[in-house]
Parts: C-alpha cells; sequence; structure tokens
C-alpha cells in the first residue's frame, strides 16, 4: 500500500458540510468513519488520535468520500456503509468518481 494519503482532486476539506469516508489501514483492512473535514481526520488518524480502530494501523490512506447537507444524513450513510461486507465496499471504492467539474 503506498503509505501517502490519496488525495482526492477536488477541494472538499474546504467546503462544509458532513462527510462519509472510507481509509485503506496498513494492514490493508478498511475503516469508514464520518467528519466535517475529512483531511484534518486523516492527519489524526495518522497522528495516531483518530478511532481507536486505526490506532496502530497507520498511515491510512484516504480511498472514498461522499458529501451530505446534514449530520443525520452522513451518520446514517456511514452506519449502512458499515454493515457492507469488504468485497461490497471495494467494488463502491471502484465505481467512485470526483464530482463532475472537479476532477
Amino acid at each position: 500500500m503506498n503509505q501517502d494519503v490519496c488525495r482526492p482532486t477536488w477541494d472538499h476539506d474546504r467546503v462544509p458540510g458532513h462527510f462519509v469516508y472510507i481509509v485503506e489501514c496498513s494492514d490493508g483492512t478498511l475503516y469508514t468513519g464520518y467528519a466535517t473535514d475529512v483531511l484534518r481526520r486523516i492527519a489524526m488518524h495518522n497522528e495516531g488520535r483518530g478511532a481507536k480502530y486505526t490506532r496502530g494501523r497507520g498511515p491510512v490512506r484516504l480511498l472514498y468520500v461522499e458529501s451530505y447537507p446534514d449530520k443525520g444524513a452522513a451518520l446514517r450513510r456511514e452506519k449502512s456503509i458499515k454493515r457492507l461486507t469488504r468485497a461490497q465496499k471495494l467494488r463502491l471504492v471502484a465505481t467512485y468518481q470526483a464530482p463532475r467539474g472537479t476532477a
């Protein structure tokens, strides 16, 4: 796994909102989370200050991001993604494209 953070081509970290993201840990496992500032959250994971699951599994690499207008919608989506199997999450990541006009 590349140890650098995979930075999406759009500037989602500068747009206010609520985001659901998937990262790949250094051991190859996937972690799904919620954040209002994705890049700050990724940095926290990589500094060992993120979720308990990612501590000791860093560095993490950002694979996928979705944006939502409110926290409730984002948290519901996070919960639904967490229920997916690893294969389903990887398919979701594989079909991901940056928003139109941002690539």
